[in-house]
């Protein structure tokens, strides 16, 4: 049974090798790519420090050393009194979410923190759009018309596909009345991580929630320094209209999201931007309210975007992203906000573009591997895959990163299909040739020349063989009353039947001379019985000829009669000719003997002659006729030669 067959087999491996490259692309885009793509930004990440115009104020372990936690709200008024009264930062963003008063502590402490972010014109606190839908619907509907009424933006969405706002979020966090009627600016604090290693590389810089946009905090801050509420939503791009930012974004889950360029993590520091103690902020709005010189100059905030939020042990709010396992909240919603500042972006090739290079490597690879052969093909695929990784690097150093592994591993697939694949085929067009050759040599001299495939060179050895001459009677009158045509096609009818049976006895065909056989008996195919196989072969050939002579006969064709001849003895048996030409074939005296005494048959009116040799190995079970004292030609003492009769029981 064949394995393959034909254009069947190459078109399920194309498939087979489709699926494969799906299920590699699957994996390496989930597994290897983020990797990749996280070493890539760390990288670039090392060589860039982030920017002076964003700060943070954390509330660190010092600060719980001098208060314990959880806070009074009223240490949140004071910082964010200080921000109001001596400083002239742009924005504060407070990187935390209320959602009750605080029970444990009197009204006050609650109402002085109210009163400072109403009283603050910069200030933005923060919510969560949640997945689960309020526990009290009534409250959230309400809730959430006074929400879009107070803190929606206004948004022109001009994209031309993919303009859903389908939300799977159900309900936003409640905040306590009186900090809703306080807070003038909010954004979202939602940070999506990777479902598959659960780290963070991108920014949700518009919410979607009850078919409206809503702006991170990041965004909100940024769009609060620079006096703006007008944003433009395209196919590619967010764009802030006063500065004209565009934030190349992409659409996940209804959410609008870009990718973070992180940046250096300063010496000794968990952050990348400068960051100050809360306690130290605390600290310095009560001496500046005694008049006294502060721990921290006001100054040092002026035109800043002041972040605050808390790192300590115990009350931690770090994520892992690409440049680190335990990067803070606040430092990761400051380097977004510096993306936006300074227009500082990476983006990663569109998934239809990874698609298409994927693809176009897979043809060229396949393509390069059918035209050239090994070697070469081998040589230009690695070139290849060098220069594919160059145009990588190339791309990273432009903040462009596209997928890098999945491209070589598809080419390394179908490197193996293809190479596979040429193998089969090599190895299925080998078997046509040899096949063919078959039929002009012997297929047991084709194999054992595909066995001694790297010793083929002229010569050979001496080996003990039966010959046999096997000849048409009458063969040149009958040709010139027909045809060519006739003639060719009794030829090939008689040796047609012929040939399995020398086949049958372990015989090989040497050559076709006319319409002459001459078969080999113990060469190339081992017999020690050769002789006696030899003459039961021209037994049985005998018997083909008469069932054929019946055959023609009623077809009308004309009656043919063979002679066959038999010596046995030593011979040279190997390849004779050039080197560039060569032909298996035995030569000697033993060769030149079977054909005279094969012509003897014409003399005698006989069919089957044999040599003394021959039947000095067959006396046991022919009955012959001994023809003595023959003369044959070329020697010069006469021999007994044998009319074979029959095969004895």
């Amino acid at each position: 049974m064949k394995i393959f067959k034909g254009k069947a087999f190459f078109f399920k491996s194309i498939l087979l090798h489709i699926f494969l490259v799906l299920v590699i692309a699957f994996v390496s885009i989930n597994f290897w790519e983020n990797p990749i793509y996280d070493t890539i930004v760390n990288a670039s990440s090392s060589t860039v420090n982030g920017s002076e115009d964003v700060v943070l104020v954390m509330i660190d372990n010092k600060s719980l050393e001098n208060y314990r936690w959880p806070w009074a709200r009223a240490l949140y008024g004071e910082m964010a009194e200080y921000f109001t009264d001596y400083t002239k930062a742009k924005a504060v963003v407070f990187d935390s979410v209320i959602t009750t008063s605080d029970t444990e502590r009197p009204e006050d402490s609650d109402n002085f923190f109210y009163n400072a972010v109403n009283k603050s014109g910069n200030f933005i606190g923060g919510y969560m759009a949640l997945t689960e839908s309020y526990s009290d619907l009534d409250f959230g509907n309400t809730f959430d018309d006074e929400f879009f009424k107070k803190y929606s933006v206004d948004i022109s969405d001009m994209r031309t596909k993919n303009n859903s706002r389908t939300s799977t979020y159900r309900s936003l966090t409640p905040m306590p009345q009186k900090y809703f009627n306080a807070l003038k600016y909010a954004g979202s604090v939602n940070l999506d991580l990777s479902p598959v290693d659960g780290v963070l590389r991108a920014s949700n810089d518009l919410i979607s929630y009850n078919d409206n946009f809503y702006p991170s905090i990041a965004l909100r801050a940024y769009m609060l320094a620079n006096k703006t509420d007008k944003l433009t939503l395209t196919n590619k791009y967010l764009i802030v209209d006063k500065t004209g930012l565009k934030i190349p974004v992409y659409k996940s889950h209804g959410d609008i999201k870009h990718d973070i360029k992180f940046y250096k993590l300063l010496d000794n520091s968990e952050y990348s931007h400068q960051s100050y103690s809360a306690i130290d902020i605390i600290n310095s709005y009560k001496l500046l309210k005694q008049g006294k010189k502060p721990v921290i100059n006001p100054s040092l905030f002026d035109n800043k975007i002041v972040i605050i939020g808390a790192n300590a042990l115990g009350v931690e709010d770090v994520l892992e992203t690409s440049i680190s396992l335990n990067h803070p909240g606040a430092d990761i919603q400051a380097t977004i906000i510096d993306n936006f500042l300074h227009n500082d972006f990476i983006t990663q090739l569109p998934s239809c573009q990874n698609i298409l290079i994927i693809i176009v490597m897979c043809i060229i690879t396949f393509t390069i591997i059918r035209l050239l052969s090994f070697l070469p093909s081998l040589l230009t695929l690695i070139a290849l895959s060098v220069l594919y990784f160059l145009i990588c690097l190339f791309m990273f150093s432009h903040n462009v990163i596209p997928y890098v592994i999945t491209p070589l591993t598809v080419q390394l697939s179908t490197m193996i299909f293809g190479y596979s694949y040429r193998f089969i085929l090599e190895g299925k067009n080998k078997e046509k040739i040899k096949n063919a050759m078959g039929k002009y040599l012997s297929q047991d001299i084709m194999k054992n020349v595909v066995q001694n495939i790297d010793d083929i060179k002229l010569g050979g050895k001496k080996a003990n063989v039966t010959v046999l001459f096997a000849d048409i009677r009458g063969f040149t009158s009958m040709s010139e009353k027909m045809t060519a045509e006739e003639v060719s096609m009794i030829l090939n009818e008689y040796f047609s039947e012929i040939e399995p049976i020398i086949s049958k006895h372990n015989g090989v065909i040497n050559k076709f001379i006319g319409d002459a056989v001459m078969a080999i008996f113990g060469e190339p195919i081992q017999d020690i019985n050769h002789p006696q196989n030899a003459v039961r072969c021209a037994c049985d050939m005998l018997k083909k000829v008469d069932e054929l002579q019946a055959k023609w006969l009623f077809e009308g064709k004309p009656k043919i009669e063979i002679g066959v001849g038999i010596n046995t003895g030593e011979a040279f048996v190997g390849n004779i000719g050039s080197e560039k030409r060569l032909e298996y074939t035995v030569i000697g005296d033993t060769v030149n003997l079977a054909s005279r005494i094969e012509s003897y048959n014409k003399v005698y009116k006989t069919n089957l002659l044999i040599s003394s040799s021959t039947y000095s190995q067959v006396s046991d079970f022919v009955d012959v006729i001994k023809i003595a004292d023959v003369q044959i030609r070329g020697k010069a003492k006469k021999m007994d030669i044998y009319e074979v009769l029959r095969l004895s029981d």
